[in-house]
């Protein structure tokens, strides 16, 4: 399978996912709108969504899989059977003690780390702390799909994994449904989520565990015991950990300093829940692929075809990303409009989560060059140098947050975020290029220029646009007439930027074909032949 095809198989899991997650934040407006609900809800889903970009997806995409990449090559499915066993039985005993320890600490944790805003109300507080303790077990599960998922991914298994996340929306919508249908409080709506988030956590686990047992590998749970490969993980995760929930890391300190305002966490996650879009299905899809081609490219030792992976990853990612920005830039206002505001979503509502998105809509492709670049670390077993990195970005989303919040409130968030996102994403890119990990293609470089025009012109059609059909916008207009719109607009700005893009060769529909065929290539094929895709 081509490697552009892989993100395509990936990518196109993600879009379901996200496209149920739309129809949830959807639910969710009508129903609970940026009132005190929505506030206390998504601060206590932050805890285990956090924990589980830290421990779980973060640690085991950078370390577990070019182990367990490591271990195919040099022992085949049996060595890499046995290696995920002696994982599992560490990895479940681990959970099970943080999972206890974080219950009893929850009061604390909510107090003092999640949302330090609430301590002035103490039932918003109680509240919080009773949601959280109920979705904090969601870790365990997803932990644990995680470490599945990655042996998927590296048996070139994708599509099992990529779709299991469609499940906590699916379960999510349901539960919300179900509210709207009871005409249930914003209280006990609240309560019903979070039991469909854990609910949720234990389905996407099972659907994992049959795509492992598919792909031909049972895992038995072992008495753990820290063998040496055992101890190579740790030393390798620990520092993944915190380098792969980056964005998750900023979000919650963001968080934290937004509890101080009513209805201000609630603003932020509708923004995101958009932006995360283009996000997941571009930057999830290159993550998860290329982290495995990569290893086990190098583990083969072949050196120029892993750089050769890199850039076209690269070069996928603006292919796609800049005009998500330019996009989400000019139509915030009318993608929030169509998409929430309706029930307890206000136009208020409206102009403040719009503001939001068009400044994440900024730190877009900075945010997905990070899922591209980072890979090229964790394939070469490097966790610490992406670790300080994050470091740097935490710092610098921090002062930013404290410094702005003050004076343009959730959209000094939003901007901290967004800055933090491309230090990173710079940093990453300049620490390859110096140690020769990345090659720096002229070609390339003048693709993406190519492609800012066009992103451009197509945002500049989108503002005229947006402006003559504003009258199908409105909330008083029906809402198949203000989706017809902006649908409308989106195809038309879609035929304009891939028609000009292609026109003035920031794209090649050659080397596109050429990639689908081919996509990673093994050593058989000359260095030459895969640096031949040069300008055309």
């Amino acid at each position: 399978m081509g490697l552009v095809k892989k993100f395509a198989t990936v990518g196109g899991a993600t879009l379901g996912s996200r496209t149920f997650g739309f129809a949830r934040e959807t639910l969710m407006a009508a129903a609970l709108g940026t009132g005190p609900m929505a506030d206390v809800f998504y601060a206590a889903f932050r805890f285990p969504n956090l924990f589980r970009r830290l421990f779980a997806e973060g640690a085991f995409n950078a370390a577990f899989v070019p182990l367990f990449a490591k271990e195919i090559e040099a022992h085949g499915v049996e060595g890499a059977k046995r290696f995920s066993e002696e994982v599992f039985g560490v990895l479940f005993t681990v959970l099970m003690l943080l999972t206890i320890g974080m219950e009893l600490a929850m009061p604390l944790l909510v107090s003092w780390i999640i949302a330090p805003g609430f301590a002035d109300d103490p039932e918003k507080l109680s509240i919080t702390v009773r949601l959280a303790a109920v979705m904090f077990p969601y870790l365990m599960s997803m932990s644990l799909t995680a470490m599945m998922s990655g042996m998927l991914n590296s048996l070139h298994h994708f599509f099992a994994a990529a779709v299991a996340p469609i499940f906590l929306n699916v379960v999510m919508i349901g539960a919300l449904f179900y509210a709207l249908y009871t005409g249930a409080e914003p209280a006990l709506t609240a309560w019903y989520l979070s039991w469909s988030v854990l609910a949720a956590g234990v389905l996407q686990l099972a659907v994992v565990y049959g795509g492992v047992r598919h792909a031909g590998i049972s895992i038995g749970l072992r008495f753990p015991r820290f063998t040496p490969n055992v101890k190579r993980l740790l030393v390798l995760a620990i520092p993944a950990a915190v380098t792969g929930g980056i964005t998750q890391i900023n979000q919650i300190i963001g968080q934290a300093i937004a509890s101080g305002k009513e209805g201000a966490i609630a603003a932020l996650q509708y923004a995101d829940r958009i932006y995360q879009l283009p996000l997941g299905v571009v930057g999830v899809a290159v993550g998860v692929v290329l982290l495995p081609e990569l290893a086990r490219a190098l583990k083969a030792g072949h050196a120029k075809e892993a750089t050769y992976i890199q850039n076209r990853s690269i070069e996928f990612v603006l292919f796609l990303t800049l005009p998500a920005a330019a996009a989400l830039w000019v139509l915030s206002d009318e993608i929030i409009r169509v998409l929430y505001e309706r029930g307890a979503f206000t136009e208020q509502n409206t102009a403040l989560v719009a503001s939001i998105l068009a400044i994440y809509g900024l730190g877009l492709p900075g945010f997905v060059l990070i899922k591209a670049l980072q890979p090229g670390f964790y394939a070469r077993e490097d966790t610490r140098t992406p670790m300080r990195f994050t470091g740097v970005s935490v710092v610098i989303n921090s002062a930013l947050a404290i410094s702005l919040f003050p004076f343009i409130a959730e959209r000094g968030i939003a901007t901290a975020e967004a800055a933090a996102g491309w230090v990173n994403t710079c940093l990453l890119f300049t620490t390859l290029l110096r140690r020769g990990d990345l090659v720096w293609e002229w070609a390339l470089a003048k693709r993406a220029a190519r492609l800012i025009v066009a992103s451009a012109a197509m945002a500049g059609v989108l503002v005229y646009l947006s402006d003559r059909w504003s009258g199908w916008l409105q909330p008083e207009t029906p809402l198949l007439t203000q989706v017809a719109a902006l649908g409308a607009l989106i195809a038309v700005a879609m035929v304009v930027y891939f028609g000009l893009a292609f026109a003035i060769g920031g794209a090649d529909l050659g080397m596109i074909r050429r990639n689908l065929q081919r996509g990673a290539r093994s050593s058989a094929e000359s260095p030459e032949s895969l640096s031949s895709d040069g300008e055309q």
